[in-house]
């Protein structure tokens, strides 16, 4: 059965190319539509949908005021927002997944760009996502977690061999990969967290949590485009103990301080000396079409100094992560906690690196913080 799903947009020529966007796939169809928030509140309250696509800049009743007010009066939607990336846009955008939103897409900037192939897959693309955890829809085998499907009517060109190790593969279950446990007295240590879709959320009940006092720097990929990690971190950081900040290319990395890759940006942790390390920024083309990608992360790890590494992987759609930290658990200590099924937006990231047999630990998002903080330390 198809979801239905309503459009809530100011602009009427948007409203119809994302109608016919949504209805060109077998898994939804476009109900009704709204050309403001006070229109799109009269309908959630009075009926039931699968799904919204809500622009964030309305005229009457703005896309965040409508969230807020769903809120308020307990009314509850699955909600993806459109925004464009500009810097108070992006912002706004932070503040919707804050008030329940489960996803964004990044609003083109003219007809062209919105009746062009890219803007349909990314739309249709978090949509599927959203609601099957994948972006190829309904299809899934049990005991598998795929790699990004790439879309149809896009070319597909030649990977480039030096990119190739770092392209989610297919995950099946196994118990038969080799890991490395830390020691007891490990001092040199750091935090690796990969999460995707659900993630911006789900790092507000994981951040702010982490003490001002702990003993490692805090490294995240998020997949998130350009122009919006900036507004990510900026948020948590307000809301956090510990800084929070944009990583930047070259800077060293200091404990207690949470480093956010930036969208547009491979991110790779050099080192420096046995017990310093910087980031570096790898523009390599995006890998499966993330860029920054988890699994370049975690293979730059397997030359660093760190007798301990705590690998964290959190809500996303796909196996991004896996593959990386597969490889560094022959290589270096490391510690895997993963976020379980019932908390995830999409149960695909951690339901990943939970096949290979790996983990250590499995808690709901509530509990990952503390995980963290017990297996690090605090000054």
């Amino acid at each position: 059965m198809k979801k239905n799903i309503l459009v809530i947009d100011d602009s009427a020529l948007l409203r119809r190319v994302m109608c016919d966007i949504i209805n060109s796939d077998s898994n939804f169809q476009v109900v009704d539509t709204c050309k403001d928030g006070v229109e799109g509140y009269e309908k959630l309250k009075n009926n039931t949908f699968d799904g919204v696509i809500l622009d964030v800049n309305m005229p009457k009743m703005s896309g965040l005021e409508l969230l807020e007010k769903l809120k308020k009066d307990g009314i509850k939607a699955k909600i993806i927002v459109v925004s464009t990336v500009s810097r108070a846009d992006s912002q706004v955008t932070i503040k919707a997944l804050e008030l329940g939103a489960i996803d964004f897409v990044e609003k083109p900037s003219n007809i062209i760009e919105a009746k062009g192939e890219d803007f349909k897959n990314r739309l249709i693309t978090i949509l599927n996502t959203s609601f099957y955890g994948s972006s190829a829809g309904r299809v899934r085998r049990k005991n598998s977690v795929q790699a990004p499907v790439t879309p149809p009517n896009r070319q597909v060109r030649p990977v480039d061999p030096k990119i190739e190790r770092f392209r989610p593969v297919e995950v099946s279950k196994t118990s038969n990969n080799r890991k490395i446990k830390p020691s007891k007295g490990a001092k040199n240590t750091l935090v690796a967290i990969a999460c995707s879709t659900g993630g911006p959320k789900a790092l507000q009940r994981v951040v702010p949590y982490i003490p001002s006092g702990l003993e490692a720097p805090v490294v995240i990929v998020q997949h998130m485009p350009k122009g919006f990690t900036k507004s990510l971190a900026e948020r948590l950081n307000e809301i956090s103990k510990v800084k929070v900040k944009e990583a930047e290319n070259g800077e060293i990395l200091k404990k207690g301080v949470v480093y956010i890759a930036p969208g547009g940006n491979h991110l790779e942790i050099k080192k420096v000396s046995d017990t310093s390390h910087k980031i570096a920024f790898n523009d390599m083309p995006a890998i499966g079409g993330l860029k920054p990608c988890a699994n370049v992360m975690y293979d730059s790890l397997i030359t660093s100094g760190y007798d301990k590494i705590v690998c964290v992987v959190l809500t996303g759609m796909g196996a991004d992560g896996t593959a990386g930290i597969t490889s560094l658990a022959s290589k270096k200590p490391v510690y895997i906690i993963s976020q379980n099924e019932q908390t995830c937006v999409v149960y695909g990231m951690p339901r990943a690196i939970a096949l290979t047999g790996l983990v250590d630990e499995i808690v709901p998002l509530g509990e990952v913080a503390n995980s963290i903080t017990k297996n690090v330390g605090v000054e």
